[in-house]
């Protein structure tokens, strides 16, 4: 057994878990299989498999941001502010 029914206790101690003695039974067997798992992944030649983040192919589907040239103009823009200093909008102050 890689994990035992003291070390689990010892653990919930610490996240402040409070578990009954059935409990502690279960999930010590349950940890002891992931200890097992991770035991064995840690067996397997990684030496030439590159690092991923993710296990598929992952692909940018946005478009590519492209000037149109369909732009409004400084004065076109400003010209229907509902209120304008000078070439800015005007907006009402949020911050005090």
């Amino acid at each position: 057994m890689a994990i035992s029914k003291e070390e689990v206790r010892y653990v919930a101690n610490l996240a402040r878990i409070k578990m009954k003695e059935n409990e502690l039974e279960k999930f010590t067997l349950q940890l002891d299989k992931i200890l097992e798992y991770v035991n064995k992944l840690n067996q397997l030649d990684t030496e030439n498999v590159p690092p991923t983040s993710h296990i598929i192919n992952l692909k940018n589907i946005m478009r590519k941001d492209e000037i149109s040239g369909e732009s409004l103009s400084n004065d076109e823009a400003t010209q229907m502010a509902p209120d304008k200093e000078n070439e800015f909008f005007r907006v009402p102050k949020i911050i005090e």
